[in-house]
């Protein structure tokens, strides 16, 4: 057989991003059966609300906590569990995109530990960012807090490059100010809530834990500061 002949049609995922994503999918799978009446008949229709009320994060939850120092579990796990159900299929495909595109360039140089580590805790810094907006009633819910941390440390890897090459580092922050401008753009004519801030907490806490968890660890950081 000639050589590249035997290699797959496809670049294989690596296993935590599948880890990642599988509950995003599973979940979106549930909910649009029942919305569409596939599954669960008449009560199928409310799967999707229902998911939303029992794991999206509502800003009054960590006030309350704060409020009578009582920190439950069913609160808690709403930093994390919001992340896996969406408003609508679209919502999950686009998070989902983004998971596979970002979550596959950054596995592919970090270990699989600081995959989970730049998903996972910007997805809950993203949360209690949000849930600290002054006025801020709407719940929040999707994945791309963390898939924005995903993209932080994809930004991360190409600041580093472009640094390696005495390139402006400025070039690797071109796809975040796309995203957000886009998303500034869309809540300005469309409205909505400032579920952006949270995004942008993620990609800054994806970016700034690349120092700590990424190939060389807090040896980067030193660096950085060394060259400042």
């Amino acid at each position: 057989m000639r050589e590249g002949y035997d290699a797959p049609p496809l670049n294989p995922i690596p296993g935590v991003v599948w880890l990642i994503l599988l509950p995003i999918v599973a979940m979106e799978l549930v909910v649009s059966a029942g919305t569409l009446g596939i599954a669960g008949g008449a009560t199928g229709v409310g799967w999707r609300q229902e998911a939303l009320q029992r794991f999206a994060l509502s800003p009054e939850m960590l006030d309350q906590m704060i409020g009578t120092g009582r920190w439950t579990w069913d609160y808690l796990m709403r930093f994390i569990s919001y992340g896996f159900v969406h408003g609508s299929f679209t919502h999950a495909l686009l998070a989902a995109v983004f998971i596979l595109a970002m979550g596959k360039f950054v596995a592919e140089i970090f270990s699989p530990w600081s995959v989970l580590a730049v998903f996972f805790i910007p997805l809950a810094l993203g949360g209690v960012a949000y849930s600290l907006i002054p006025g801020v009633k709407m719940a929040l819910f999707g994945a791309y807090p963390g898939a924005y941390g995903l993209i932080g440390a994809f930004t991360f890897i190409i600041w580093a490059r472009l640094g390696a090459e005495n390139a402006n580092r400025a070039r690797a922050f071109t796809l975040i100010a796309f995203l957000l401008g886009i998303q500034l753009i869309f809540g300005v004519i469309f409205g909505g809530s400032p579920d952006w801030v949270a995004d942008l907490v993620g990609f800054a806490a994806g970016f700034g834990l690349s120092f700590l968890v990424g190939p060389g660890g807090p040896a980067h950081l030193l660096r950085a500061i060394r060259q400042r």
